[in-house]
């Protein structure tokens, strides 16, 4: 009875509130005939025409559609539309010209040495950035990502700077011959012999223009004979790693440097290309370091190995490189004495027993624009011409065939002119469509090839392989299409 006297109650209470609520609640106006409060019949068949009410009820029924995580400020909703609307292409134009002309500020301070003020101007040149928003089709979208590297590589390169002081003179390269350079000497004197020397006669046709470039660009001459090292002046080398040409670029790397890549070109083995690639990579990573013979093993372990290895040294590294020359993964650290044992030997070969042969001549040719996918083997018997010459010239062309697009062709010299009037003579080449296959443990290249019902010779062409062997599990191989 206690229980049921105090629902009563309680009900009771309940009856009062709600008459209460009902005689104060506002009342929307309304035509006489229809009954003063009509929720239900609003909430089941809305009119053709919504009636007047106050502010107070519209505010109300948006609180009700909107879920409390959706909801937003008044002065926090113009940022939808600002976040989501692509800039103006002319306005983004101008926009990136202008984070351009602050990042050459940047670097113009930067060799001034004010880093302080590089930096701030840098900082600029991204909040100019941020506000350009373009679609994912835009063209001026890969200007805008090369434009936010360059920033972020100069930003990095001011902070190493600061954290590793040039002390002295640093812009040459100490040929020091301490036991790491003589053990590579003994090398190339020795069971590698040959292959130096052949090596040697094989950079006569590139040497003088390289060198030239080298003084262009302010970098000592020596970096010229790094291609010894790294390929035995080979432009079509190809490593282990899948780096590839005279100076060895892994496919990102070439990216980042301007080294374009597709089914028909890979500037890679572009000798000039590749060259002028590298020389920017260098001075680059001397900017970074503040010393060359860092910079060089950088230029072949990466940078972030050779940095951690600084990280971990409590000595300034730049009195004495050898000492983080220990610190670093040998088999690729070795880079920096073995360059520097070519270089001695190079200078003076009399002292280590060594007689050099005569560097072939430089490469002459001349250049033609065309815009004709051609085989070069087909292109040169047209011109009466060898189809290695053709081959030799054009190192890049992957399939030994002309691109579909405007290709600034090498010819020998006199073949320029006969070239455009031949060239649509010739039958238009078509590239092979390839599908890729990962490679599994256990495969071989003849059991790829019947699982794909093709040969093992046309595997070995579309890849570049050198020995039909080197193939390991995950490698990802172009298989060619079954017609």
């Amino acid at each position: 009875m206690k229980f049921d006297s105090r629902g009563q109650i309680f009900a009771g209470v309940l009856l009062v509130l709600f008459l209460w609520s009902c005689t104060t609640a506002p009342k929307p106006t309304a035509t006489p005939e229809k009954p003063a409060v009509q929720p239900k019949a609003e909430a089941s068949s809305p009119p053709a025409a919504p009636p007047q009410t106050k502010p107070e009820k519209k505010e109300a029924e948006a609180k009700t559609i909107i879920p409390p995580e959706e909801k937003k400020s008044v002065g926090e909703q113009p940022l939808l539309p600002e976040k989501v609307a692509d800039t103006d292409k002319d306005e983004a134009a101008v926009l990136l010209e202008e984070a351009l002309n602050y990042y050459q500020e940047a670097r113009l301070a930067r060799e001034k040495g004010d880093l302080d003020g590089a930096i701030k101007i840098l900082d600029e040149a991204n909040r100019i950035i941020l506000k350009v928003s373009l679609a994912a089709d835009s063209p001026l979208l890969q200007d805008k990502d090369n434009l936010r590297l360059l920033i972020a590589q100069r930003i990095i390169e001011i902070y190493a700077v600061r954290r590793n002081p040039v002390n002295g003179n640093n812009h040459a390269i100490p040929l020091v011959e301490n036991k790491y350079v003589a053990d590579e000497i003994k090398l190339f004197t020795g069971p590698e012999r040959k292959a130096f020397e052949e090596a040697y006669k094989r950079s006569g046709l590139y040497k003088d223009w390289i060198q030239e470039e080298l003084r262009k660009a302010g970098a000592p001459e020596e970096l010229g004979w790094l291609p010894i090292v790294e390929s035995w002046f080979q432009v079509r080398a190809l490593s282990r790693a899948r780096a590839l040409g005279m100076w060895q670029f892994i496919a990102s790397t070439g990216y980042r440097y301007g080294l374009s890549r597709d089914k028909y070109i890979d500037e890679r083995m572009d000798p000039y290309k590749e060259t002028q690639a590298a020389i920017k990579y260098l001075t680059e990573l001397h900017s970074f370091f503040g010393e060359w013979t860092t910079a060089l093993a950088s230029y072949n372990c990466g940078e972030g190995a050779v940095q951690r290895a600084i990280n971990t040294q409590n000595i300034n590294y730049m009195d004495n490189f050898w000492d983080l020359f220990q610190r670093l993964p040998f088999e690729t650290a070795r880079f920096v004495p073995r360059f520097i044992a070519a270089v001695l030997i190079i200078k003076n070969p009399g002292k280590y027993g060594m007689t050099l042969p005569e560097p072939y001549p430089p490469l002459k040719f001349e250049t033609v624009k065309i815009n004709y996918p051609a085989k070069l083997t087909a292109l040169a018997k047209a011109l009466g011409l060898e189809a290695s010459e053709l081959t030799y010239l054009n190192p890049e062309l992957r399939q030994d065939s002309t691109p579909d697009r405007e290709y600034a062709l090498k010819v020998p010299v006199g073949f320029a002119e006969k070239t455009s009037q031949v060239i649509s003579s010739v039958p238009k080449y078509v590239p092979p469509e390839y599908d890729f296959y990962v490679v599994r443990s256990g495969d071989t290249l003849s059991k790829i090839a019947t699982r794909t019902r093709t040969s093992v010779k046309a595997i070995i062409r579309l890849n570049g392989l050198k020995r039909n062997y080197l193939i390991r599990p995950g490698q990802k191989l172009q298989i060619p299409k079954r017609g």
